[in-house]
């Protein structure tokens, strides 16, 4: 799509997002040191404020968003499996295997593993930040940003509003969008409730010069729904095995002792804190989403 059919048939975007959005439910290569993606900062408190503004879909791109699961825990062996879902692909994925079957037991302690192993639920879109207090050489630039269920049901609700008296607004629209004021609170997690759209105005005033610059600087999506930047179900149930110092035995995961310490092995991978992994998914509760397809698997 060229900058000018955008411009022409911005009219007809946010009922094609509507539509799109609630397809899947309206809920909704790994990035470690992605210089494209942008992350809030947040103060010794854990509060954080920023003002952003979602950009429209890029040519050759479905939508203004894209959005995938992953998986990140820690195993018995000490070792970490952090790694994509092949259920955003829609196909089977060893971690959501062995949840379905420990879900499918009726223990309330399989149950908990199951939730401690759950799926993470992430949306990806092009984003402008136009205001970063703690980091103001990010301003005027386009990234990528990763964000959680509770900010795409905000995204949602501007765009299907509930009373009369409130106007439909796209917000990935550069003439009629809304800026979004980050609002960031931590609690146990990051909590992101206080966060708003502004009321709609036009991007840079309206400049095109400037507009067709951020446009034509967008980032594909593609890669995140990409087949080939997931690994295979074969490699992701050997580093399962690994992580989890398993092996499978007539078609059922069971759980071994970890074998004495031996010489470390290479890995590909940065080393993961828990702290890092506790970031990535502390602005979003999408428990309901995940136990809920365990339940599915259970009782297939």
């Amino acid at each position: 799509m060229s900058f000018d059919k955008l411009k022409a048939n911005r009219s007809a975007a946010i009922g094609k997002l509507v539509a799109e959005a609630e397809k899947v439910g309206g809920k909704s290569t790994k990035s470690y040191g992605d210089d494209r993606e942008w992350k809030p900062t947040v103060d010794k408190a854990g509060n954080g404020y920023a003002v952003i503004r979602f950009l429209p879909v890029k040519d050759g791109d479905d939508l203004p968003w894209v959005r995938y699961w992953d998986h990140g825990f820690q195993g018995p062996t000490g070792r970490w499996y952090i790694e994509r879902s092949l259920t955003s692909i829609g196909k089977d994925d060893p971690v959501s295997e062995i949840n379905s079957r420990l879900w499918n037991t009726g223990n309330e302690a399989d149950k908990d593993v199951a939730r401690s192993r759950k799926r993470r639920l992430h949306y990806v879109s092009n984003i402008l930040v136009v205001s970063d207090p703690a980091n103001p050489d990010n301003e005027g630039k386009t990234f990528l940003y990763k964000y959680g269920k509770k900010i795409f049901d905000k995204i949602m609700d501007v765009m299907q509003p509930q009373f009369q008296d409130e106007k439909a607004v796209n917000p990935f629209d550069f003439w009629e969008g809304a800026n979004f004021k980050l609002k960031i609170r931590t609690e146990q997690w990051r909590n992101y409730d206080k966060s708003e759209f502004d009321s709609p105005t036009p991007l840079f005033d309206n400049d095109e010069d400037r507009l067709r610059e951020i446009y034509d600087g967008l980032y594909s999506l593609s890669e995140f729904t990409d087949e080939s930047s997931y690994k295979s179900y074969d490699d992701l149930k050997r580093k399962l095995i690994e992580v989890l110092g398993a092996e499978e035995v007539n078609g059922v995961q069971v759980l071994t002792e970890p074998s004495a310490p031996t010489s470390p092995k290479v890995q590909s991978e940065p080393e993961v804190t828990t702290e890092e992994v506790s970031s990535d998914v502390s602005d979003d509760d999408d428990d309901d989403d995940s136990l809920s397809y365990f339940a599915q698997l259970a009782k297939s």
